[in-house]
């Protein structure tokens, strides 16, 4: 799918209800509202989406979503655009990714979207080390 990064991470004995915390924390930090589903055995869903900027390049009812999921040695961290979910701190985490979570983008959002992705990554990796 354009548009949407994926990340795998083995070994890392990470936290991922304080990783879910620190990616809500650095959203919030850069102007962005947050939202995420509740957390159960399969993983989380977080979506931030911001005014201004990111409504000019992007449908107002876009964010930028992620998942984070399987267990503190072998998770997966996918980065994309995906529609803003009404409702999302009350939605199953099965139903959310079994939906469209993820968007595909058109090419007048894929160079924006790469460059978002790119950096949340990024900042994703150091929170993991």
């Amino acid at each position: 799918m354009i548009g949407e990064k994926t990340e795998q991470f083995q070994n890392k004995g990470t936290d991922l209800s304080a990783l879910q915390g620190k990616i809500e924390d650095y959203f919030k930090t850069e102007g962005f509202t947050t939202q995420s589903s509740a957390p159960s055995s399969q993983g989380v869903v977080i979506q931030a989406k911001k005014g201004g900027f990111l409504r000019d390049v992007v449908d107002a009812d876009r964010a930028l979503s992620i998942s984070i999921t399987g267990q503190p040695n072998d998770f997966t961290v996918k980065v994309g655009i995906g529609k803003w979910l009404q409702h999302l701190g009350i939605a199953a985490i099965e139903t959310l990714l079994i939906s469209d979570l993820f968007l595909v983008v058109d090419l007048a959002e894929t160079a924006w979207n790469f460059e978002v992705e790119d950096k949340i990554i990024a900042q994703i990796r150091s929170f993991i080390g």
